[in-house]
């Protein structure tokens, strides 16, 4: 069996400087390490991910990374008053308002994506229930 020391994600850039802009302008995070291309890993929390140079195009058609939030009404009344647009979904089963979805566990969360079309999640989980014993 593996036995796997971290995990971070990888998000991929056209262009770097608005990339990372956006990065660090819009969420304010700070790059933890700088590549010689240019591309930066961010922490959040105990976990990293690395937004890095690439031709390739992102589809923005699923969740390429979630960020986890306290409280995702006030973070993402942040993110807005910082110019991130959510996106809307408008399905009989998921609907979202105002760009956030209220989910049938009680969590709650809402989609964005980066300058590079990447769609990003930003998530409120609840915790699981233990069942009695």
């Amino acid at each position: 069996m593996l036995k796997i020391k971290n995990s971070a994600a990888a998000i991929p850039a056209q262009d770097m400087k608005r990339a990372r802009q956006f990065y660090e302008q819009k969420l304010g995070l700070k790059p933890e390490q700088e590549e010689a291309d240019g591309g930066a890993m961010y922490r959040t929390g105990e976990t990293l991910f690395l937004v890095f140079l690439s031709t390739g195009k992102a589809s923005g058609d699923h969740t390429q990374m979630a960020l986890e939030v306290e409280d995702v009404v006030s973070a993402a009344g942040e993110l807005k008053s910082n110019g991130v647009k959510f996106e809307e979904y408008d399905d009989p089963n998921f609907k979202t308002k105002d760009g956030l979805i209220d989910m049938p566990d009680g969590s709650k969360g809402g989609w964005f994506k980066d300058t590079e079309g990447n769609l990003i999640a930003l998530t409120q989980r609840v915790p699981a229930q233990t069942p009695n014993r």
